[in-house]
């Protein structure tokens, strides 16, 4: 991409972030400085008292790279907005390093200053949809970045799931509940319910049942170009899909979620001198001088 491309930029940032006026109360002059043209979003807006704001969806039509802050989290909502318009996203972390957000607030203006010359990568990142079918009817479309997870909201008690890959009968799971996770989704929810962490340029999908009853029931990988669909076999009360550990609503007896990998990508830009590994590193503490010796 060249700097005669990246003139209009969004900017999302995380609401209750301690740091955000001071961050945002340079970054935007400086943008503007730049001569780029700066989108705020309605919450990024009220944070530095902006009149003029605009819905993320919005945003993500107009602008050439989306600047977000915060963490994970507050990059997985951004993600939903943004990945059907192409725009490559910033990730800065306001905290600790994230899997995701990578970027450190020192190193900001140095990448920015980067970008604006045209010099940095993209990673593409697969998302998943997720529809729920019911009475032959879609009643819900979601897209996301890390998982979908479908479990008992409110009372510990097993539900039956049964799974189709691509038509096929797979399985029927009793369980607490299933995860359907992406590459970038495996070390989340999925890696605390026993799944593998998986390379974010693989092309597969894991399936990790949460405390199943049939200890031969583990985590599969299954290919990304797969189709799946899970039903819920039984009435059971409160049980829930959630996406990306954020939205979420209910499914109910002889619901089917089905599941596929969407056509486009979310573009994330990496991080300076930084890769995976040296990411899951510092995360999960490998290497640590308890493992030296080994």
């Amino acid at each position: 991409m060249s700097n005669e491309r990246v003139k209009k930029i969004g900017v999302f940032c995380k609401p209750k972030a301690p740091s955000a006026i001071d961050i945002l109360g340079r970054l935007i002059p400086w943008l503007r400085k730049q001569n780029c043209h700066v989108f705020l979003d309605t919450g990024t807006a009220a944070i530095i008292n902006e009149t003029s704001s605009y819905e993320k969806r919005e945003i993500s039509q107009q602008a050439d790279l989306l600047i977000v802050l915060g963490g994970d989290g507050t990059l997985l909502g951004a993600a939903r907005a943004a990945h059907p318009y192409n725009v490559p996203i910033l990730a800065v972390n306001l905290g600790s390093l994230g899997f995701l957000a990578e970027i450190s607030i020192e190193e900001l203006y140095p990448v920015l200053e980067n970008i604006l010359a045209g010099k940095f990568e993209i990673e593409n990142r697969m998302l998943l949809n997720a529809c729920v079918w019911r009475d032959g009817k879609k009643v819900e479309d979601h897209n996301v970045l890390n998982d979908i997870v479908i479990n008992k909201s409110v009372v510990a008690r097993v539900i039956d799931l049964q799974v189709l890959v691509n038509g096929q009968y797979m399985t029927s799971y009793r369980a607490d509940g299933l995860i359907i996770a992406t590459p970038t989704g495996s070390t989340a929810y999925s890696l605390s319910a026993g799944g593998p962490i998986i390379h974010p340029s693989m092309h597969t999908l894991v399936l990790s049942p949460i405390c199943p009853l049939m200890l031969t029931n583990r985590s599969i990988l299954i290919p990304d170009q797969s189709q799946i669909q899970v039903k819920l076999a039984a009435e059971y009360d409160d049980v829930r899909i959630t996406l990306d550990g954020q939205d979420g609503y209910d499914m109910k007896v002889e619901d089917i979620l089905e599941i596929k990998k969407t056509k486009t990508t979310l573009q994330l830009i990496r991080g300076p001198n930084k890769n995976y590994y040296q990411i899951l590193r510092d995360k999960l503490h490998w290497g640590t001088q308890s493992d030296e010796g080994i």
